[in-house]
């Protein structure tokens, strides 16, 4: 007899993601709560003026005199980033783009609170909103990185990216529906959260964790290249984010499923909470696939508060990280569950993520990329095609409605 053919998935058989669990990932909701554990940061309510300045278009940015970009910003009107000081030339008149006027003088306060919280936290931070940060638009910085020094470079780094415009407009999707329909302007308090940038911070020492039903899952490296030294801090670093989630999360966070991310610096010995994240497709499962994760065996339904019961152990147990599997309790006959921490290996695809930059489909087209090598020459050349193509485009189109 044939083998009974297995259904196909067609859908992941997530839980219906609720608004309310989305609200409870905000960093806003979140850190008051477990703020001793988190890198050091300041939350900053935004204004519905602000809000409305990140949605409109292009990148207008106010005149700052302590601004160190400034400078290109407020003579290059080629680039589509103005400061309110620039002025176009005489060779741009024909352009139909004319910088606005000073953005900031709409939310004045708010201005100079993120001025001073920058100076506060040492000059240096990292931004983002409730739930995202500007990842893939760090192609506007002049450090490449999300390190940001003045205001306005937070702002090109907020209005550059997708990952914040779908905080503003899109961060309900996929949810759950409700009736009557809540007006999420009115339901989402936004803040910005500056953080105090991590000196040295070692990306290969971040990690992704996945709680489901208040158990800790597994968990895996956010960085994902192939780092030799990783497997044999496996034995330490599992127990360390067991006992952390056990004792500052399992209990005091609003929902049973979630994903967490922390930090482990050198010598290891503290876990730093850096996020925490939906239980939904949204959340990238990184080394892992959803499916996996969610049809992933779980602990053993367990009475008490013993160790056991919440998966501490002593972390010998590894899985796809090369050695052991579970292991057993011979003196009360439970098996204690090890969660997997999965780590890259030397063979998989994911060792050779670094020849393809992250984020790359949010970023600017290849020809501007190209362009921007030659410096600001070579972009106000491309500049000076572009709009001789759009000119042509204008003059076929008129000539297409003459006839």
């Amino acid at each position: 007899m044939g083998e009974t053919a297995q259904p196909s998935v067609t859908r992941l058989p997530f839980p219906p993601v609720t608004r309310s669990h989305i609200l409870h990932c905000s960093y806003h909701s979140w850190h008051p709560k477990y703020r001793s554990t988190t890198p050091k940061a300041r939350l900053i309510p935004l204004t519905d003026p602000f809000l409305a300045y990140l949605r409109s278009d292009g990148i207008v940015v106010p005149p700052d005199e302590d601004d160190p970009n400034i400078e290109f910003s407020s003579t290059d009107t080629d680039s589509g980033i103005f400061s309110s000081t620039s002025t176009p030339t005489a060779s741009d008149s024909d352009s139909d783009t004319e910088p606005d006027n000073d953005p900031s003088t709409q939310w004045p306060e708010l201005h100079q609170k993120i001025k001073s919280t920058i100076a506060e936290l040492g000059g240096n931070v990292v931004p983002k909103l409730n739930w995202s940060a500007p990842k893939d638009a760090t192609f506007m910085n002049a450090t490449n990185s999300m390190e940001c020094q003045s205001a306005n470079d937070i702002y090109c780094l907020l209005k550059s990216s997708d990952f914040v415009t779908h905080d503003l407009e899109q961060v309900f999707d996929d949810c759950a529906p409700i009736s009557p329909q809540p007006n999420d302007e009115d339901t989402i308090p936004y803040h910005l959260i500056l953080r105090k940038t991590i000196p040295a911070l070692v990306p290969s020492l971040e990690f992704r964790c996945f709680v489901r039903s208040r158990s800790l899952l597994c968990m895996c490296q956010r960085d994902l290249n192939y780092y030799t030294f990783l497997p044999d801090l496996v034995p330490t670093l599992r127990p360390l984010i067991q006992r952390f989630f056990h004792d500052k999360l399992k209990q005091t966070f609003e929902d049973e499923n979630f994903v967490f991310d922390v930090y482990i610096p050198p010598p290891h010995q503290r876990v730093w909470l850096i996020d925490i994240n939906p239980w939904a497709p949204r959340t990238d499962p990184l080394i892992f696939s959803w499916l996996e994760i969610l049809e992933m065996p779980g602990p053993p339904a367990a009475s008490g508060s013993s160790q056991a019961s919440n998966g501490i152990m002593n972390g010998d147990s590894h899985h796809r990280d090369g050695t052991k599997g579970e292991e057993s309790d011979e003196d009360d006959g439970k098996d204690i569950f090890t969660p997997e921490f999965r780590l890259v290996n030397r063979d998989d695809p994911e060792a050779y993520a670094f020849n393809t930059p992250r984020y790359s489909a949010h970023k600017m087209p290849k020809d501007v990329v190209d362009a921007s090598g030659g410096g600001e020459a070579g972009l106000r050349e491309f500049m000076g095609r572009w709009r001789e193509i759009m000119r042509e485009r204008e003059r076929d189109d008129g000539a297409d409605g003459s006839r």
